[in-house]
């Protein structure tokens, strides 16, 4: 079973991704650990800068925006690629 949590205060992207998440799993009859995080001090200790993100068995794949199905299903499927760090996702790393 795969731990997710949906990082974010719970805006409607968080909120949506937490869905999204759930309807995928639940189309590809994925068993999930499904947790939401809001707490600010609890989403930083990932070092994540915008949210929504996704902390997926403890590693950081998203950061900022819904993600997109395709990338869910990845997920879901074992393919983990945690996102760069810093500021801008990329660059200084």
């Amino acid at each position: 079973m795969k731990n997710i949590k949906v990082l974010g205060t719970g805006c409607a992207n968080c909120k949506t991704t937490l869905k999204l998440i759930d309807d995928v799993a639940k189309a590809q009859g994925v068993d999930v650990e499904l947790e939401k995080v809001e707490e600010m001090k609890d989403i930083m200790a990932f070092g994540v800068m915008s949210t929504p993100a996704v902390v997926v068995d403890g590693k950081v794949v998203h950061s900022g925006g819904i993600p997109s199905m395709e990338a869910i299903r990845s997920w879901l499927a074992g393919s983990v690629k945690p996102v760069a760090s810093g500021c801008c996702g990329g660059c200084c790393g």
